[in-house]
């Protein structure tokens, strides 16, 4: 993890080494592919996207794993995709060794989406 705060996601992403940059920037595209219109911030000193000016998704680099911030509910299908990576309560980590299901990812996201819609409705 960074040491230094970092103002944008591209200074986070180089705090890595380059191998795992490689990762966290196919997280990033996949975010950004999931949900086009988001904004890209640093929040709590990890990248997180914005949707309609409200936090959407986050992610983070670890020494072994990325993780990603917050989970929607989803139904039990999706619950039983997510439990391989599951490490606590509202987050999942995808480790290194393992590689990135970044289809996931995007699901995730897209449902993070319908979530926050549906909330603002």
């Amino acid at each position: 993890m960074p040491q230094a705060t970092t103002a944008t996601i591209d200074d986070y992403i180089n705090t890595f080494p380059s191998n795992i940059q490689s990762i966290l920037q196919q997280v990033r595209q996949s975010i950004h592919h999931a949900v086009p219109e988001a904004s890209e911030t640093i929040s709590y000193g990890i990248p997180t996207f914005d949707l309609n000016a409200k936090h959407l998704v986050s992610f983070a680099g670890w020494k072994r794993h990325i993780a990603l911030y917050p989970l929607p509910a989803g139904d039990a299908a999706f619950q039983q995709a997510l439990a391989p990576y599951r490490r606590g309560k509202g987050s999942i980590q995808f480790p290194f060794h393992t590689g990135v299901p970044y289809a996931l990812v995007e699901d995730i996201v897209r449902l993070l989406v319908a979530e926050k819609l549906d909330a603002e409705r």
